[in-house]
């Protein structure tokens, strides 16, 4: 199996994260860094990707500095979504351009790399007993306990013009769900969202959270992941 490294990042401001994402993106397309997936925190920020809808942003200014959010507009794929602490964001840095058979052309499949993420969180849900899938239409993650679909993870990517991926997916864990009243989710009004430890009815161990998340990310993109510290990474 390909390598990956896998960097443990903590609470990391959005912005400072997005920065760090340019430049591993940089050092992956010129191939100083090899593969590279960020798991990390957020403190508390709604985003808004390349199909963000600003009337999908429901409190006001007041509203959002009193709880403490900031706003980001950013260029992955998308519409609006929260991040916050106790949810786990994972980062992909990594190169999919690989050789089309029928002309020898390096192509990204953009579509694969999304069906992999979802792949990916289908089977961390599963591992803690919950049965989770994807649906037609929707990009994410969704269970259904008896309540309609509710979505546990959330993506949006972005792979620039030399194949390497950027953004990724954020799992809900021990989110605090009332921040997802300031907005419409990724602007779908009718499903609401939840979380491994609103499923579970427990808080969960993180630690654990990200283990079982790093053995399903090395599973299903069959890469062998490689702990490593940003300080080891040339950016």
């Amino acid at each position: 199996m390909r390598p990956c490294n896998v960097a443990r990042l903590g609470l990391v401001d959005y912005h400072t994260a997005w920065d760090l994402q340019k430049r591993l993106a940089a050092a992956r397309a010129s191939g100083e860094i090899g593969d590279t997936l960020l798991l990390l925190e957020h403190p508390h920020t709604y985003t808004l990707g390349r199909s963000g809808h600003v009337e999908n942003l429901v409190w006001d200014e007041a509203q959002r500095a009193a709880r403490g959010v900031a706003v980001e507009w950013v260029d992955r794929g998308g519409d609006i979504t929260y991040h916050g602490p106790g949810q786990l964001v994972g980062y992909p840095i990594m190169q999919l351009r690989e050789p089309q058979a029928e002309r020898g052309q390096l192509r990204a499949n953009y579509l694969g790399y999304l069906r992999r993420i979802e792949a990916t969180l289908v089977r961390a849900a599963g591992a803690f007993g919950i049965d989770a899938y994807t649906e037609a239409g929707y990009t994410g993650v969704w269970t259904d306990q008896g309540r309609g679909p509710e979505k546990i993870a959330a993506i949006g990517v972005r792979v620039d013009v030399k194949g390497v991926s950027t953004h990724g997916f954020a799992l809900n864990v021990n989110t605090d769900l009332s921040y997802f009243d300031g907005i419409i989710p990724c602007g779908i009004d009718d499903r609401p969202v939840t979380s491994l430890a609103a499923l579970l009815g427990q808080q969960m161990d993180m630690g654990a959270v990200l283990d079982v998340v790093e053995g399903a990310f090395a599973a299903e993109f069959e890469r062998e992941l490689r702990t490593v510290s940003l300080d080891s990474l040339p950016v």
